[in-house]
Order: C-alpha cells, then sequence, then structure tokens
C-alpha cells in the first residue's frame, strides 16, 4: 500500500472513530433540543395529553438534550387555574387539580418553563398569584403568540399537541 493511501485510511478511520464517540453521546440520536409546546384550549384530557407528551418528549431526548418550554394563552391558562378559583375569573374552567398540579411539578423539576400570557391575565380577570398554580411574574410574558413567534424564530420547533 502506497503511503498516501495508509495515511488517508488511517486518517479515515481516526475520524470516523471521532464521529462514531460524538454520536454516542448524543442521546438516543436525537442530539440537542429547542422546543415550543403551545397550548391554548382548555380540554382538560387534552391538556394531561399534552403534559404525557412532554414527560415522553423528555423521556426520549433526555432532559440534559432538551430546552422546552410550554407558552399558554387564552383558554390555556385553564391548565393551570385551580378549580376554586373560577369564578373569580373570565375561564369557563379551572384544570389544575391535584394530579395536573403534580404533573406539572414534576416537568418543571426536570427544567421545564411554562409561560403565561399577559394579555389573557388582563383579559380574562386572572390574579397570577392567587389564581393560577405555581406561576412566578418570571414565568409571564406580554403575549403567548408574540412569544411563540419570538422562541420560533430563535429556532425552536412549534408543538401544538
Amino acid at each position: 500500500m502506497k503511503p498516501v493511501n495508509l495515511f488517508m485510511s488511517l486518517f479515515m478511520a481516526v475520524a470516523m472513530l471521532f464521529t462514531a464517540n460524538a454520536n454516542a453521546d448524543e442521546d438516543k440520536g436525537y442530539g440537542k433540543q429547542k422546543v415550543v409546546y403551545h397550548i391554548n384550549y382548555d380540554n382538560p384530557k387534552a391538556q394531561a395529553g399534552a403534559l404525557r407528551n412532554i414527560q415522553n418528549h423528555i423521556n426520549a431526548v433526555g432532559a440534559e438534550n432538551l430546552d422546552l418550554k410550554v407558552v399558554m394563552h387564552g383558554k390555556g391558562l385553564s391548565m393551570l387555574l385551580t378549580p376554586d378559583a373560577v369564578a373569580n375569573t373570565k375561564l369557563p374552567k379551572g384544570n389544575a387539580t391535584d394530579e395536573i398540579q403534580a404533573k406539572i411539578s414534576g416537568l418543571k423539576d426536570q427544567g421545564i418553563g411554562f409561560q403565561v400570557c399577559s394579555n389573557t391575565l388582563k383579559g380574562k380577570k386572572i390574579d397570577h398569584e392567587k389564581d393560577l398554580y405555581d406561576v412566578d411574574k418570571a414565568d409571564i410574558v406580554p403575549s403567548g403568540v408574540a412569544e411563540l413567534a419570538r422562541l420560533q424564530a430563535m429556532g425552536y420547533t412549534y408543538i401544538k399537541p
């Protein structure tokens, strides 16, 4: 074998080895992901399904490989609205039962961010401190739809479960 061919063969073998090792570091081959889930509906079964989808997403990709945000506006805030707070607001449902709250806490513990639309808070007369489950001022964005557009412009993949 000519020295040039031998060198090229060795170079290719080493390059393939490094590529294989780099790919092995990516959990299940999915790599790093930036994702935004959009919730703007008040169906409790659909909301619970969305939370399951998010957990399945984490399980598949790995929390360390995932930058995932949930953006809620309109009727989607019912997912965080406690049932006993409905009467204080202009939302028809409060779906933040103990079971949903536990799922949300579990997702937050894995680094998932939940963002709430300020326009909806004002329009639906919702007090984030009194009426919603575990929402801090830092979780509030000026506009849910504008936040979705901003995140997509930043490279987040849009998912509407």
